[in-house]
């Protein structure tokens, strides 16, 4: 009950007005059952029968009392329209009630979500490399769903104790003795199948575990799925999955079982209860059959909710795993949070600098000793063989990563007391994949920013170049380019990227192998689009290719260790 008790911390009010709404639903419920006793007497021992009826008992006295009090007539007609009324009363505030646990287990859902989207985009970039895709794909779409469940089947439990309350409340009033005598076998049942519960939390502790593992393999199978096919390797992508998905198959069939078994097994116990206990109340004890059928009704009802909370219990059990995994996953990205450095403002009129720079990648040295001038205003290249740190360099001019040793600094102020947020709206990113959104160019130039005007949207594709070939498409900048950009050619998805760089207006363009993978042409017209918006800003290209470094203004040649010349 941990997760129910941080919820109700999290959602004071929400879970406040749910419990106000449920205590209200049952004391209407408890209004309607206590007029039963007195109805079922004058129903079962009217006219010749009245002489030998028993007297009434203290709880049939006191709803008299309560009814002469309130002028309503003690008669059958009166009474059944008591219990209608306090069932509708009681259906009302339930509604409230269930509805109130519904839109907070929604909101939780989509705060947990927002919330692990937030702390992993604030997170170190060392930490966020480390993270496998699937297991935050994971973590949004089925651990923030499970949480959200789990508080629905813990809100449902408290529903079903409170309803559990009322009847027990009535039946003590009926029958203290007989009552006691009830829950103690209620009790014991209760105990004997909560081995099935811990059952349960055992596989649900299980499936999240998998989940993570699977959605993780899941998600880089798929994104190597045209090799696979390509290769007619598609039965890797099988073997690899195949034994996680048993495991899990596993898992789900046990937690299948102890539920059925739940199901299955306490109603029985609770029938022969309810059963033994009619037979010793009238057989035995002679009690007057008004009573015996109002106290097997009550109990009845007070077993059959006792047990619900023990079922919706076994589900909160079987789903709250993921709650906490997710809390751990929060928990480690909050302690990864990015440092964002000082509060000077970046202008980039002279260029950047980087000082006897030494970094290394857990342990293994990528760079050592390395001084750099990017001056601004010009065309500055990286090349080198792989592994020579070039895309390690571009991080560190981001600030994604921090250099282990040396100094960056912009215009001569340091990284350190530079505002790395407000530096990072200065850059504009085009990556060697260039995987686009499956929707619109538009879209996919200002990723949905509200204050790109479409005119905006023109602009940059003109800039980029991108505008000949998308004003010819039928629908312009409205085109739809397909998953991952697959109705466009590489070279037009080069230029989309570009532009998407450049929406923002940014002061420093990097290109990271952003002409690698294209043709002589298409890398010839980009190279041109290049020189075009050098007078606009400052541009530091990655590349392998001497064409995009006969048009730049300096090259670095960089050896493994950071070595480097210029040119």
């Amino acid at each position: 009950m941990r997760l129910m008790i941080d919820l109700f911390r999290a959602y004071p009010m929400a879970s406040f007005l749910m419990v106000l709404a449920l205590f209200f639903s049952g004391l209407a419920e408890g209004l309607g059952l206590s007029a039963l006793l007195p109805m079922l007497k004058i129903a079962l021992y009217s006219g010749e029968d009245a002489a030998t009826a028993e007297p009434p008992g203290e709880l049939e006295q006191a709803v008299m009392d309560i009814m002469i009090w309130l002028g309503i007539p003690v008669t059958l007609g009166a009474l059944l329209i008591v219990i209608v009324v306090a069932a509708f009363f009681k259906a009302i505030l339930l509604l409230v009630a269930q509805r109130q646990v519904g839109y907070t287990a929604a909101q939780i859902a989509t705060d947990l979500r927002l919330e692990t989207l937030r702390n992993m985009m604030r997170s170190r970039w060392r930490f966020f490399l480390h993270q496998p895709a699937g297991r935050l794909t994971n973590a949004l779409a089925t651990e923030a769903q499970r949480s959200a469940d789990a508080y629905m089947y813990g809100a449902t439990a408290l529903t079903f104790l409170i309803q559990a309350l009322v009847y027990g409340t009535v039946a003590v009033l009926v029958s203290w003795e007989a009552t006691l005598l009830g829950l103690v076998g209620g009790t014991v049942i209760i105990w004997l199948s909560h081995f099935l519960v811990r059952v349960t939390r055992k596989a649900g502790k299980k499936q999240t575990d998998l989940m993570v593992s699977l959605m993780s393999h899941l998600t880089d199978t798929l994104q190597s799925v045209k090799p696979l096919k390509a290769m007619a390797r598609e039965n890797l992508a099988d073997q690899l999955l195949h034994h996680e998905t048993n495991r899990l198959n596993k898992a789900l069939r046990r937690q299948v079982l102890a539920s059925a078994g739940l199901n299955s097994g306490q109603d029985l116990m609770f029938v022969i209860v309810i059963a033994f206990g009619i037979y010793m109340a009238l057989g035995v004890l002679s009690m007057e059959f008004a009573t015996v059928l109002i106290l097997a009704v009550t109990l009845g009802r007070a077993f059959n909710f006792i047990g619900k909370v023990q079922k919706q219990y076994q589900k909160l059990a079987q789903s709250e795993s993921a709650y906490w995994s997710l809390m751990e996953t929060n928990r480690r990205a909050q302690e990864e949070l990015e440092h964002l450095g000082g509060h000077v403002a970046p202008a980039l009129k002279s260029g950047l600098v980087l000082r006897d720079i030494g970094f290394s990648y857990d342990g293994h040295p990528v760079i050592s000793g390395l001084d750099l001038d990017i001056p601004a205003h010009q065309m500055t290249t990286l090349v080198g063989p792989s592994g020579s740190g070039k895309t390690t360099i571009v991080d560190l001019v981001i600030g994604l990563l921090r250099p282990d040793a040396g100094e960056i600094t912009v215009d001569g102020v340091p990284f350190q007391q530079i505002d790395l947020k407000a530096w990072r709206r200065m850059v504009g990113y085009v990556p060697q994949e260039t995987v686009l959104l499956h929707d619109t160019i538009a879209h996919n130039v200002t990723l949905g920013d509200p204050e790109a005007t479409q005119a905006r949207v023109e602009e940059v594709l003109k800039k980029a170049g991108a505008w000949g070939f998308v004003s010819d498409l039928p629908e312009g900048v409205h085109t739809v380019v397909g998953e991952r950009g697959g109705r466009l050619s590489g070279g037009q998805r080069q230029r989309i990227a570009i532009a998407r760089a450049l929406i923002n207006d940014p002061k420093l363009l990097i290109l990271d192998e952003a002409t690698s993978a294209l043709d002589v042409e298409s890398e010839a017209a980009i190279i041109e689009t290049l020189r075009a918006l050098r007078d606009q800003l400052t541009i530091l290209a990655i590349t392998h290719n001497s064409r995009l470094s006969d048009a730049a203004d300096i090259v670095h040649q960089l050896e493994p260790g950071g070595d480097f010349k210029a040119g």
